[in-house]
C-alpha cells in the first residue's frame, strides 16, 4: 500500500478507560469516570425530552446546512448564519481546518502541551510543528509569536488550555493578535469556554468581528452535557467559513444530534447551574492541594491537573483500583502529574480521599 509516509508509526487518539472495562478488570461494580471532561450532571433535560420525543423516520438524511440549529445559535450568538460551520465535534472541525490549511512545506504554530489533536492532524497532513513550551501552564504568546515565519499557516490558540486549564487574558490576547500576520489563521479553540468565570477573559464574538483571520471552536460536549452525540461549531468571518465548506463532510450533523443541541442551547438556566457546581468543586480541590501541598494550576476549565510528582501511571493504576478513573499525566505530556475531572461534589471527595490514602500508602513528601 502506497501510505503516506507521515503515518508511518502515528498512534490513534487514546480515550481514557472506559466504565465497563475498569469494571471488568478489577471487578468493580461502581466506577466514577474523571477522565474526558464530560459533565458529571448529564444534559439538559430539555435535550432528553426531545430526543426521547422523535418519532420521525431514521431512513432520512439529516438536514444538510443544519438549518434550525445554525438559526438559532446565530441569534443566540449575534452573529451571521454564513458565519457559522457545523462540525462533529469540534474535533472534526480541527481536522477540516488542517485538511483545508496545511500541508507539506507549510508549518503550524501550537503550545506543547495542549489539546493533542492539533499535532495529529498536522502531522497527516506532512507539514512542519512548531510546538511552543508553555510557561507556568499558560501560552507563551511572544515565542508563538516568534515561530511564526512566511509559511506559517494555522496558529492553535487552547483557552483554557486542556490539560492545565490556563486561559488567555484579553490584554494578552489582542497585543499577539495585533502583530499576526493577517494571512496566517489563529484558531481559538474553546471547547471550556462556558465555564470560565475570569473577570479579564476575552469576548470571542468581539475578536472574531475584529480579526478576519480568526475562527473560533466550540462544542455541545462539555458543559452541555450532550458528548455521545458529537455537536461542535465554529464562528469567524464569513471569508472563513466560505473557504472551509468545502471541506466538510455532507450530512456531518446527525438529526439526533443537531435536535438535541438546540433543546440544550435553549435551556441556559442548566448551563448556568453547571458552571457554580464546577467553580464549588474547584474549591474542594484547591483546598485538598493547598493542604497536602500539592502543585496545581488554578484552572478556568472543568478539570484540574495536579502535580504529585510521582510515576503518573501509579496513581492512575490506583486510583482506578479505588473505583475513580483518572488521566495519567503521561498520556498528556505532563509526567508526575494527574488530570482530574471536576465531578459532583461526593464524586469529588471520593476521589480526593482515594488520592490521600495514595499519599500515605506511599510516603509522599511534598
Amino acid at each position: 500500500m502506497k501510505w503516506k509516509q507521515q503515518i508511518n508509526g502515528l498512534k490513534a487518539y487514546q480515550p481514557g478507560r472506559s466504565i465497563e472495562d475498569v469494571k471488568k478488570e478489577y471487578g468493580l461494580e461502581k466506577i466514577v469516570k474523571l477522565a474526558s471532561n464530560e459533565n458529571p450532571f448529564g444534559s439538559s433535560n430539555k435535550a432528553k425530552e426531545w430526543v426521547q420525543s422523535y418519532d420521525s423516520s431514521y431512513a432520512l438524511y439529516p438536514d444538510g446546512y443544519t438549518t434550525v440549529l445554525r438559526s438559532a445559535l446565530s441569534e443566540f450568538l449575534g452573529v451571521d448564519e454564513k458565519q457559522l460551520i457545523f462540525g462533529n465535534g469540534s474535533d472534526e472541525l480541527i481536522l477540516i481546518i488542517s485538511r483545508a490549511l496545511l500541508e507539506p512545506g507549510k508549518n503550524t504554530v501550537m503550545a506543547t502541551p495542549t489539546f493533542p489533536q492539533y499535532r495529529h492532524n498536522a502531522t497527516v497532513e506532512g507539514a512542519e510543528i512548531r510546538e511552543v513550551p508553555l510557561v507556568d501552564g499558560a501560552h507563551d504568546l511572544d515565542a508563538m509569536l516568534a515561530a511564526i515565519d512566511e509559511q506559517t499557516a494555522v496558529v492553535w490558540l487552547c483557552s483554557p488550555n486542556n490539560p492545565t486549564g490556563i486561559y488567555i487574558n484579553n490584554e494578552h490576547l489582542i497585543q499577539f493578535l495585533d502583530k499576526v500576520p493577517n494571512d496566517v489563521l489563529v484558531v481559538l479553540d474553546e471547547a471550556y469556554y462556558e465555564y470560565v468565570t475570569a473577570d479579564d477573559y476575552y469576548n470571542a464574538l468581539e475578536v472574531a468581528k475584529n480579526y478576519s483571520n480568526v475562527i473560533v471552536l466550540r462544542t455541545f460536549s462539555k458543559i452541555y452535557g450532550l458528548a455521545s452525540f458529537r455537536v461542535g461549531y465554529g464562528f469567524g468571518s464569513e471569508e472563513i467559513i466560505r473557504a472551509l465548506e468545502p471541506v466538510r463532510e455532507p450530512f456531518n450533523i446527525n438529526t439526533l444530534g443537531g435536535g438535541a443541541a438546540l433543546a440544550a442551547l435553549a435551556d441556559q438556566e442548566f448551563v448556568n447551574k453547571c458552571k457554580e457546581e464546577n467553580k464549588k468543586g474547584l474549591e474542594q480541590f484547591y483546598q485538598f492541594c493547598q493542604k497536602e501541598n500539592l502543585d496545581y494550576y488554578p484552572s478556568e476549565g472543568n478539570f484540574i491537573l495536579i502535580d504529585f510528582k510521582c510515576d503518573s501511571d501509579q496513581l492512575f493504576e490506583y486510583l482506578m483500583k479505588k473505583g475513580y478513573i483518572v488521566r495519567s499525566g503521561n498520556a498528556l505530556g505532563c509526567p508526575g502529574a494527574v488530570r482530574v475531572t471536576v465531578g459532583s461534589h461526593d464524586q469529588n471527595e471520593g476521589v480526593i480521599q482515594a488520592m490521600k490514602s495514595f499519599i500515605v500508602e506511599n510516603a509522599i513528601r511534598q
